[in-house]
């Protein structure tokens, strides 16, 4: 049974860790998990939140806006929309992370009654078309 297993943190700036760790939490979509050696195959989203990685007494966390995760015998490989160090985060970054987060979130729905509109207009002209 092997002792340690490689983490990897990556999101779009940077590589944030390349580590070998006892244990790594992740902040799974359905809920917080924790990957070890051996653990189960496993690909997450992620939700905002912690991944703590732990070697021995030492721990290193990073905050991530979202992404992805998967999970091996061997190591875990986070992608994240965002992250950064814990040392890294302050209020103000907390706001820009909440403030992108709305802005996304009135897109989508502004896509979303576009999409909405569109497939209307498409099933209006098919009725059209029957009728014609």
């Amino acid at each position: 049974m092997a002792d340690k297993m490689q983490f990897d943190l990556v999101s779009p700036e940077r590589k944030l860790a390349s580590l070998e760790v006892d244990s790594v939490m992740i902040p799974g979509a359905e809920g917080d998990m924790v990957a070890m050696p051996n653990h189960a195959p496993v690909l997450t989203t992620l939700r905002p939140g912690y991944i703590s990685a732990t070697n021995g007494t030492e721990v290193t966390e990073y905050l991530v806006t979202g992404g992805f995760a998967e999970v091996s015998a061997t190591g875990a490989t986070v992608l994240a929309e965002q992250a950064i160090p814990k040392s890294e985060v302050t209020k103000e970054v907390l706001q820009e992370f909440l403030d992108k987060a709305k802005v996304e979130l009135e897109a989508a729905a502004e896509h979303h009654q576009s999409e909405l509109a569109r497939r209307v207009a498409e099933h209006d002209e098919l009725l059209i078309r029957h009728g014609a």
